[in-house]
């Protein structure tokens, strides 16, 4: 539900320590015979003080909205469709009336910021870092998924029903430990960029919203 209440609440500035649980979009629009505005959408990625994660809408820097997430905001032109994956936000888009779509752009100071400007300005370095990403992410699937299957099949009910899996590849914990890493970094980094695949980035913890 969104919560509408324009009461002159100015937007926060963004300080460099929110790098890792603040994300903050912006909207130019423009529209013929009216002044342009900015609209933008602030998310507190640790959630709010009771744990839930919200969307803050603003205008031109004003407050404007909160809805919690999955969020979609009605604006000139279309609306705004944010929501979440479990390590930053998987959309933030401009969904015009006539069906065409378009990411807000990151605020430079946030992480999501400093990612797309390495875009701009080291492509190929920004491929690499990608590509890696994806590997690194489809391994730990690849990986995972025996284990995961493994563990489920344990369950006594499950075992009675279809039986129980015994994973045939043993991962020394020390590299379980090393791909946990790696895979939280990966995701993490796909996030900035709000790349999201349901197989790669939410497995079986993702709700799919």
């Amino acid at each position: 539900m969104t919560k509408q209440r324009s009461d002159g609440r100015p937007l926060p500035p963004y300080r460099w320590w929110q790098a890792s649980s603040r994300s903050l979009f912006h909207l130019p629009l423009s529209r013929l015979g009216e002044s342009p505005e900015t609209w933008s959408i602030d998310v507190r990625r640790g959630g709010d003080s009771d744990g839930e994660m919200r969307a803050r809408l603003y205008r031109d820097g004003v407050y404007r909205a909160t809805s919690k997430l999955p969020a979609a905001f009605a604006v000139p032109g279309g609306s705004i469709e944010v929501a979440a994956s479990m390590f930053g936000l998987k959309r933030c888009h401009y969904v015009m009336y006539d069906g065409t779509v378009r990411q807000l752009v990151p605020d430079p100071a946030s992480a999501e910021g400093r990612r797309a400007s390495l875009e701009r300005n080291h492509p190929a370095a920004s491929r690499a870092i990608g590509i890696t990403s994806a590997i690194v992410l489809t391994v730990a699937l690849v990986l995972g998924a025996p284990q995961i299957l493994e563990q489920i099949t344990q369950i006594p009910l499950i075992a009675d029903t279809v039986g129980t899996f015994a994973n045939p590849l043993r991962l020394p914990p020390s590299v379980n430990i090393v791909l946990l890493v790696a895979t939280l970094a990966a995701s993490t980094e796909r996030a900035f960029r709000l790349r999201y695949n349901r197989i790669l980035d939410g497995g079986i913890f993702d709700d799919g919203d």
